[in-house]
């Protein structure tokens, strides 16, 4: 795996840009990356985001439930409670979180 785009796609996650989400996975851009400058995944980015779908795409295609995002000083888990985002949290539960 590569952080090739990943700022790019942390950025679309952000946003709930699907198609540009879907074209770094299919790229192979490394979910559980965190670039030095920001120290944060794109998984908790974009729970507190509030982008539900996106959340739960990037758990479907290999995002980690466990790692915990430096900058946010949360777990996805911790996000997702903070959120109100019930959907991800029983996704998160479903994979062991």
């Amino acid at each position: 795996m590569s952080a090739g785009n990943w700022k790019e796609l942390f950025q679309a996650a952000c946003d709930g840009d699907m198609g540009l989400v879907e074209y770094h996975v299919r790229m192979g851009v490394d979910l559980d990356y965190a670039h030095p400058e920001f120290m944060a995944t794109p998984l908790v980015a974009c729970i507190l985001a509030g982008q539900t779908e996106v959340a739960l795409f990037l758990l479907d295609h290999g995002a980690s439930p466990f790692i915990f995002s430096e900058f946010d000083g949360l777990t996805p888990m911790q996000a997702a409670r903070q959120t109100g985002a019930s959907i991800v949290v029983e996704k998160l539960r479903a994979l062991g979180a």
